[in-house]
């Protein structure tokens, strides 16, 4: 598994960023950054130019697809690889990923030990 990738978490729930980020840290090696808010979020992926996003998708305020949205029409987040982290992975269907520009969703709760090789397994070939 890669060891100098960098992850954005966007995520309002602080507990699951933590949880990444230990998961990601530990059993991968990665670099992950954490944002609490879509907005947060857009800044960092802007300044950090992470490998890969992590994103929420019911989060207040600016939502999962309205975070989406902006990366996409940032030139400097465009090329960014998302993922989605949702408890609601049904409210896209797998046909439609590719029209959002999302390459695959992951399903809250997700088991923090295989989450890193789900993530390398899903992003391969992106990074």
């Amino acid at each position: 598994m890669s060891t100098s990738k960098i992850l954005l978490s966007i995520d309002d729930e602080e507990s699951i960023s933590k949880v990444i980020q230990v998961a990601l840290e530990m059993m991968a090696g990665w670099t992950v950054l954490i944002a609490n808010s879509g907005v947060e979020g857009i800044t960092m992926a802007e300044t950090q130019k992470p490998d890969a996003i992590l994103l929420d998708v019911e989060m207040p305020v600016v939502d999962g697809l309205k975070t989406l949205h902006r990366l996409q029409e940032n030139p400097l987040t465009q090329n960014i690889p998302v993922v989605f982290l949702t408890c609601w992975p049904h409210f896209v269907n797998q046909g439609e990923l590719g029209k959002l520009g999302v390459k695959a969703v992951i399903e809250k709760p997700f088991d923090p030990l295989t989450l890193a090789n789900l993530l390398e397994c899903t992003l391969n070939g992106f990074w």
